[in-house]
């Protein structure tokens, strides 16, 4: 609309200098080389402008003529950048469906035609990548890295590479040297927290989530999980050597996440070690309304060194009320009821745990209470024994798979930070004909029994232990080569580690077992 309006202007502006020339009527004389012209105004000034139009069109001419070879390879170069982009094009969407030879052709013809543009480079990277030739994926990515536009895109390839060798040192210096580049980088901030956190380097991994955190590359939330679980790492680790810096990391950790079981256990025994029995009581009783757990009431129970039995009874009483009778604080309660000979109250918190498929804990429990009053011969006692081998196993700390007894910061099999989480394993595991089957090993045959994830706690188990299934002493029970994972023996290594962790196989408790804290448990 407001075209056509403007043409309307136009024709008006020029209807009415027509009418006002009309409307003065002029002579226009034109003298040169003793020839003289004589004309009125309007035919002068068609004249000019019939002038203006001859002499614009032959300008057009000559300047055509002289800027054609220049228009003629221009038009090459576009015609040739048309087809590399097509070429570059159809490259990746070979890439895409893992063609190798058409990749590989595409992105020949793509660097031919385009030269050193860096998706070419990339096309004949990712070409190399799914063809398997991984030296000149690597030629590939140094060219790009050489390239200050390319560098970071060139950094990240030659990362990808070195982790696939293995190269953990290589690996490192591309991802730190991408970070310094380009600090908002995502994958170069969590290659060097993951590195920092393998190498036990805590500092170094806090000084990392706090600068994601500047440049709001995770959440505020996260951010403070991931310091307390840091901070909680450093405390456990200066414990014993260094209380008093321990002690303030465990406390910072407490203030960014009140729930964090671990660092609200280390930060309990560190104050109470040096006396400061109240303000330990009260950090461990927060995190106990958050989240019941058996270290917990541990810490809680053996605050006071000199405490007697009826005393640690009492704070086990303590715990039940706050929880309002959860059943961590009932095992508590009862492992306390039992030290002081308080049987019937013992049972009376056992009871509700036992009236529904019992765990393994509290059958053991129960096995401890008939053995301590009726002795060790006692038929209940050998009956809950029995009970435990069969029983649901009770919750442990789990991560990837790997299941411990003890917590850890990082997953040992893929160095994510604050991996571990306090579940109950999989009592169900699917067998090869896809029915659900239990964990039993004792009914069932080891080519149709279903693989078991184990564990035992890192520091118990310096050195892989491989023991037989009870159906088949000479072999282990594994189906159709499903994996067994176990924890590692060395702390968190995430993907920078070098090996794997080592396969270990228990056998389900025995009868005769009874501390459920060094029994490997077997995970679904």
């Amino acid at each position: 609309m407001w075209r056509a309006l403007a043409f309307l202007a136009l024709l008006a502006i020029a209807a009415f200098g027509a009418t006002w020339i009309a409307d003065r009527p002029g002579t226009v004389t034109i003298v040169w080389n003793g020839y003289e012209l004589a004309t009125s105004l309007a035919i002068a000034l068609i004249g000019v402008f019939i002038a203006a139009i001859v002499i614009g069109f032959i300008w057009a001419i000559v300047r055509g003529i002289i800027t054609l070879p220049e228009t003629l390879v221009r038009g090459s170069k576009e015609r040739r950048r048309a087809k590399g982009f097509s070429a570059l094009s159809r490259g990746m969407v070979a890439v895409g469906s893992g063609d190798p030879l058409a990749a590989r052709r595409h992105a020949s013809d793509a660097e031919r035609l385009l030269g050193a543009e860096p998706l070419a480079l990339l096309l004949k990277a990712q070409a190399a990548q799914i063809s398997g030739d991984r030296e000149a994926a690597e030629h590939a990515f140094q060219r790009m890295a050489n390239d200050p536009e390319t560098r970071v895109l060139g950094l990240r390839g030659l990362f990808v590479e070195a982790r696939r060798r293995e190269d953990d040192v290589a690996a490192r210096a591309y991802a730190a040297e991408a970070a310094r580049l380009a600090p908002s980088v995502t994958w170069a901030n969590e290659a060097m927290l993951e590195a920092q956190c393998a190498d036990g380097d805590w500092s170094g991994a806090v000084q990392t989530v706090e600068r994601r955190a500047s440049l709001g590359l995770i959440e505020k939330g996260l951010a403070r999980r991931q310091r307390a679980v840091l901070l909680t790492a450093a405390a456990q680790t200066r414990e014993a050597g260094e209380p008093e810096a321990a002690t303030q990391r465990a406390l910072d950790a407490v203030k960014l996440a009140p729930d964090l079981v671990p660092a609200a256990c280390v930060a309990g025994r560190l104050l109470a070690r040096r006396g400061d029995l109240k303000k330990a009581a009260k950090i461990v009783e927060a995190a106990w309304r958050a989240n019941p757990h058996p270290d917990l009431a541990k810490v809680y129970l053996g605050l006071r060194v000199g405490d007697s039995v009826r005393d640690r009874l009492a704070r086990a009483e303590t715990l039940a009320r706050i929880s309002t009778w959860h059943p961590e604080a009932r095992l508590a309660l009862a492992q306390a009821a039992l030290e002081a000979q308080e049987f019937g109250k013992a049972r009376e918190a056992l009871a509700p745990l036992l009236a529904d498929r019992p765990t393994v804990r509290a059958c053991l429990a129960m096995a401890k209470v008939e053995e301590a009053e009726h002795g060790a011969g006692s038929g209940r006692a050998r009956e809950w024994l029995a009970r435990a081998a069969h029983a649901p196993r009770d919750p442990m700390w789990i991560a990837d798979g790997v299941a411990s007894e003890r917590w850890a910061p990082v997953s040992p099999v893929t160095g994510h930070l604050d991996a571990f989480v306090w579940k109950a394993p999989t009592e169900l595991l699917e067998g090869p004909s896809g029915n659900d089957v239990t964990g039993d090993l004792d009914d069932r045959d080891d080519r149709s029994q279903p693989a078991l994830v184990t564990s035992s706690p890192a520091t118990e188990m310096p050195a892989p232990v491989t023991a037989a299934a009870p159906a088949k002493p000479a072999e282990p029970a594994v189906v159709n080569g499903a994996a067994m994972v176990s924890a590692p023996s060395a702390p968190a290594t995430g993907p920078m580690a070098t090996g794997a962790a080592t396969p270990v196989v228990f056998p389900p408790p025995k009868a005769s077992d009874s501390a459920p804290e060094s029994k490997a448990r077997l995970v679904g």
